[in-house]
């Protein structure tokens, strides 16, 4: 798939762990890693924007269009 998801990068630039964005996302370990591994199918506007909030970062340093 082209849609790359990098929460990753930034969770590693912001010296987080995954189980403390999915603490302060409300969602569980297990969806996090569904949305950080690209398996997810679409996520809400609204998740987005709490991650970018918790990540202080933009829409576009999570999700990345690689053309194949």
């Amino acid at each position: 798939m082209p849609i790359v998801v990098n929460i990753d990068v930034m969770l590693a630039k912001r010296k987080m762990q995954s189980k403390e964005l999915a603490e302060k996302l409300d969602i569980t370990p297990a969806n996090l890693s569904i949305l950080k591994t690209g398996k997810a199918k679409g996520i809400r506007f609204d998740t987005l924007e709490a991650i970018c909030e918790i990540l202080q970062c933009e829409p576009g340093d999570i999700i990345e269009y690689v053309k194949k």
